[in-house]
C-alpha cells in the first residue's frame, strides 16, 4: 500500500488534556535572528487528538500531521515518549507561604 505523501512529525510537551480525546501541546524549536545571529527559543503550540486520553500534562510526546478532525485539530499523538512528573504541592509550603508578608 503507498503512503500519501511525507506527513509531518514534531515532537513536544502536554501543556494541557481538558477536553476529551483532545490535547494541547507545546513544541519549542531553536530560531536564528536575523540581524544578531543569536539563537532563540521560539515556542508554538498544537491542538492534537487522543484518542483513548493517555496523555497527561507533562508528558513528552511524538505528534503527526494528519487531515483535519475539527477546526483546530490538525494533529494526532503518535506515541508518548516519556511520562511526565506529577507535581505535587506540599501543604506545609503553602501554609508558609501565606503567613509571609
Amino acid at each position: 500500500m503507498k503512503e500519501r505523501g511525507s506527513r509531518k512529525k514534531l515532537v513536544g510537551v502536554v501543556i494541557g488534556h481538558r477536553m476529551d480525546k483532545t490535547t494541547v501541546i507545546s513544541v519549542s524549536r531553536l530560531k536564528r535572528h536575523r540581524a544578531y545571529l543569536k539563537y532563540l527559543t521560539v515556542q508554538k503550540t498544537y491542538v492534537a487528538h487522543d484518542p483513548k486520553n493517555l496523555c497527561q500534562v507533562g508528558d513528552k510526546v511524538r505528534i503527526i500531521e494528519s487531515k483535519p478532525i475539527s477546526k483546530t485539530k490538525r494533529w494526532q499523538v503518535l506515541d508518548i515518549l516519556e511520562k511526565g512528573r506529577a507535581e505535587m504541592v506540599m501543604p506545609e509550603a503553602v501554609e508558609g507561604l501565606e503567613s509571609q508578608p
